[in-house]
């Protein structure tokens, strides 16, 4: 199993949602009895946000966008669904976490950052209060921190592989099912919504 300074360099620093991503994985890999990271789409995990957590997943179960076995569905919620090929055994998490309470100076100083302020009181706060978030998250039980339900889904269809074709707008290669039609001509979906 991999450790937290793996995911950590992976990302480039550590933060809260590395350290909930680093859980959520680590909870994944044992409720599935993965003993290895998946070398191609032997797991397959759907994620709801693009978050620092999906870093942390990447690294811990194997799952990436390259292989076409690492999901994105943009609901922007903490739930990450894990299935294993070829039973179809699957489990959802979602993060059941409630942060230690912000003291007025820290709610304060986060608002100040969030308008852009990097002063070094605004810094060390925000950076504190980073710190004592993420150690919270690490020190936290599975049941403090994870909802967890196991079940069976019908598996998603393992990666495809397309041909690229080139737009005829700006001659740049996109996958063939990405392609669309403007004016009699096949273009990528840049050229398509005139983006170029």
């Amino acid at each position: 199993m991999k450790s937290f300074d793996d995911v950590v360099k992976f990302h480039g620093h550590s933060c809260p949602g590395l350290a909930l991503g680093y859980r959520v994985g680590v909870a994944a890999v044992k409720e599935l009895n993965m003993e290895n990271i998946s070398e191609d789409e032997e797991v397959v995990a759907i994620v709801e946000n693009d978050s620092c957590a999906v870093d942390a997943i990447q690294v811990l179960t194997g799952c990436t966008f390259g292989k076409g076995n690492l999901i994105f569905k943009d609901y922007g919620k903490q739930v990450y669904t894990f299935m294993k090929r070829p039973s179809g055994d699957a489990v959802r998490i979602s993060i059941d976490f409630t942060s230690p309470e912000e003291t007025e100076e820290e709610k304060e100083m986060w608002r100040r950052y969030s308008e852009g302020e990097r002063s070094g009181e605004v810094l060390k706060t925000v950076h504190n209060r980073k710190a004592k978030k993420m150690m919270a998250i690490l020190d936290a039980s599975d049941s403090e921190l994870l909802k967890t339900t196991r079940f069976k889904m019908p598996l998603p269809s393992e990666a495809r592989i397309y041909p690229s074709i080139r737009c005829e707008m700006c001659g740049e290669k996109v996958a063939e099912p990405k392609a669309r039609v403007k004016d009699g001509k096949i273009v990528c979906i840049p050229c398509f919504e005139g983006d170029k």
